[in-house]
């Protein structure tokens, strides 16, 4: 049986719920401003410009065709609209209509935290964290 944490263990998983817990109030709050569920308002943030579905499903770390019913619902809302890629007709590419860009940057404002929560640190302590996470996660 292994050991229990110790104190400094414990005081950092505390920590690494702390921030969870803000940036999920955070986005949820700014979600419901505009009447979306957070995968909703999530997905609208990740299209940048014309996107494939598959970028959006990258970015919500989800399957592409469970990526499709959000996609539906933005865009019945009119906040985005679908359209063929030129190069590979296969593959549908969505893009932010005026009002969901005006929604995305309204979602942005609402969510200075959950948008950039790694604000504070400079650049080497952002990779210092970084590798410090990919060695707790081959554990």
């Amino acid at each position: 049986m292994p050991n229990p944490p110790d104190e400094l263990t414990r005081e950092i998983v505390s920590l690494f719920a702390a921030v969870n817990r803000r940036y999920t109030q955070e986005s949820e709050a700014a979600a419901a401003a505009h009447d979306l569920t957070p995968l909703q308002a999530k997905a609208l943030l990740a299209i940048e410009g014309p996107v494939p579905t598959r970028h959006i499903a990258d970015r919500l770390h989800a399957e592409p065709s469970n990526v499709t019913a959000i996609i539906d619902r933005l865009e019945s809302r009119g906040l985005v609209e679908r359209s063929l890629d030129q190069a590979d007709r296969r593959v549908k590419r969505v893009a932010a209509t005026a009002a969901g860009r005006t929604v995305a940057a309204d979602l942005r404002a609402r969510m200075p935290f959950a948008a950039e929560p790694l604000a504070r640190l400079t650049t080497q302590q952002r990779e210092s964290l970084r590798e410090l996470l990919q060695l707790i996660l081959k554990a």
